[in-house]
């Protein structure tokens, strides 16, 4: 009888370890499932000067919202990767970031033509090489929001690089978290759900761009002219 119920009482403290075994690593579980926000990539040195300049999809106009040109000026400069370009200046910009926004399947279309480009460009120019592989498909469906950036040489007008962001739900919060958000506020971006999805899409696409450094500092720059100085009186 004794030994009976000692057994009974150890199955039952089983029993119990389990079950606050299984209470304790649910809330891990559902932390685990929820999606991190996208961070911003960082660069320690500037690729050069930006032109952002809006492209042949402008899907932004269709969810109501403004041009995301001042948002993806504040990535280009909170990142460090590339320097937004002052048109006070007197020189030109180094690259022309054209921007795109849409349904995935229209922002697929505008990057698959430029990844075409860009795939020729950079062999005729002699600098295809191992950043050739981030050109990679992206696929999506109608509900989901997408950007892409095409980074363009302003010599030879052809595409460098580029990078496509589709997002389905953002994980982005606003109201000063970012640095960058004064330049989703210009645009209302911050004020509607397709605006932050589009916040998000910019930023992965962003990502993408940044990170082919190497393909995008292998591309010939065209020189200024210099002037030639004038002769010395004799």
């Amino acid at each position: 009888m004794k030994k009976t119920l000692s057994n009974a009482i150890s199955s039952l403290a089983i029993i119990a370890l389990a079950a606050s075994a299984m209470s304790a690593s649910a809330p891990a579980m559902a932390k685990k499932k929820k999606k991190e926000p996208v961070q911003l990539t960082q660069c320690d040195t500037s690729m050069g000067t930006i032109a952002v300049l809006e492209g042949d999809t402008q899907g932004w106009t269709e969810y109501d919202l403004g041009s995301p040109r001042a948002l993806v000026n504040s990535l280009a400069a909170e990142s460090g990767c590339f320097t937004p370009h002052n048109p006070t200046s007197g020189t030109p910009a180094d690259f022309l970031m054209n921007v795109v926004a849409g349904s995935s399947e229209e922002v697929d279309q505008s990057i698959e033509t430029a990844k075409g480009l860009a795939m020729d460009g950079l062999v005729l120019s002699g600098a295809a090489g191992s950043g050739l592989g981030m050109f990679g498909g992206f696929g999506g469906k109608k509900k989901r929001v997408a950007a892409g950036i095409k980074l363009l040489s302003p010599a030879s007008g052809l595409t460098i690089a580029t990078g496509q962001g589709v997002v389905k739900k953002s994980s982005l919060n606003f109201g000063g978290a970012y640095a960058w958000d004064a330049g989703a506020s210009a645009a209302g971006y911050g004020d509607s759900k397709k605006g932050k999805m589009l916040v998000e899409a910019f930023v992965i696409a962003f990502n993408q761009l940044a990170a082919q450094g190497e393909t995008i500092a292998s591309v010939p720059r065209a020189t200024p002219a210099v002037a030639s100085q004038p002769h010395a009186a004799t």
